[in-house]
């Protein structure tokens, strides 16, 4: 699976360019699955951010958009979901609590599915792209049930994500979340977005980012 993990999703120009690039065509030629997940989970979010989410993703100009809702995938089978995910270019999935993201997409069955998909694009927005850290520090934390911090650990650093978008989110807040991760990380605006094909990272911006941890 080939990765652009942002801040604030598709903002500019160099991360759009980004997206074309991995999708290897254009996106009026690609086909899309927006998975909201995220946003059950996060106290701040609810049916209304759900839809502005969708609305975004869809505004980028895709061939077809779909929805991909995890929290129903255990009650119809993998049999019927996972030719959707197939037959997908790319997963937009969206933020709020990456904890309560980790735990439906392996309840769900799509994490242990994502392997066997390596030209598939997954474009994550704030939750969606830290799910696919090892840790996302307890800060970050707003579903009651998580047991902890951890999350999928599919890339080896972890992501600080809206800086200077809010009071809570400065560079010093960063860096003190950083000791308690205590590994890589980088800390991304709005308009930086992070690649990873086969493991090979690369960062991609017309803002600001720090790399942090060791």
């Amino acid at each position: 699976m080939k990765l652009l993990l942002t801040s604030g999703g598709v903002t500019n120009p160099s991360i759009r360019a980004a997206l074309v690039d991995l999708l290897g065509r254009p996106i009026a030629d690609s086909h899309a699955l927006v998975v909201p997940t995220a946003q059950w989970g996060h106290p701040m979010c609810g049916p209304a951010s759900v839809r502005n989410g969708i609305e975004g993703f869809a505004g980028l100009g895709w061939a077809s958009v779909g929805v991909l809702e995890l929290t129903a995938l255990p009650t119809i089978g993998v049999e019927r979901w996972g030719a959707w995910v197939r037959e997908a270019d790319v997963l937009l999935v969206d933020g709020g609590d990456a904890t309560y993201l980790a735990h439906w997409m392996r309840a769900s069955g799509l994490a242990d599915v994502l392997p066997s998909l390596p030209d598939t694009v997954w474009v994550g927005v704030s939750a969606g792209s830290m799910v696919m850290t090892p840790r996302i520090g307890k800060s970050f934390v707003e579903w009651p049930s998580a047991v902890d911090d951890r999350t999928l650990g599919v890339v080896d650093f972890s992501i600080f994500p809206h800086l200077d978008a809010f009071p809570e989110n400065s560079l010093a807040h960063a860096e003190r979340w950083a000791v308690d991760i205590g590994g890589p990380a980088y800390a991304i605006d709005e308009q930086t977005a992070i690649t990873v094909v086969d493991g090979a990272v690369e960062v991609v911006s017309e803002g600001r980012w720090v790399q942090l941890g060791t």
